[in-house]
């Protein structure tokens, strides 16, 4: 018989950041469902990353992923940047400068 450990190392956050990051993504709720799988691919892509800063050409990357989701769009890159538009006006994160972005904290 084979035994799995269930015990992980946990780390804890602070309430105030569990609450900013629960408050950062509540725009979703009222976002078309359409438009929430791409939001929420995007999102989940930028958290990948584990960096704050990222770039234009790092969240590329994930091109190949998203086209295994979505394989009859073409214009992978083109939504990227267009969500990327979305999630900036609604404050999830800031255009730093040219392809340069950065996660609100």
């Amino acid at each position: 018989m084979v035994r799995f450990s269930l015990l992980k190392i946990k780390k804890f956050e602070e309430k105030s950041k569990i609450i900013n990051n629960w408050n950062k993504t509540k725009f979703l709720r009222n976002t078309k469902l359409e438009q929430k799988g791409w939001l929420i691919d995007i999102i989940f892509c930028i958290e990948k990353m584990k960096k704050q800063n990222f770039t234009l050409q790092e969240l590329y990357t994930f091109v190949p992923y998203l086209k295994t989701k979505y394989p009859n769009n073409n214009f992978i890159e083109d939504k990227i940047r267009q969500q990327l538009q979305v999630l900036r006006d609604k404050n999830y994160l800031t255009f730093e400068s040219r392809g340069k972005y950065k996660i609100k904290v």
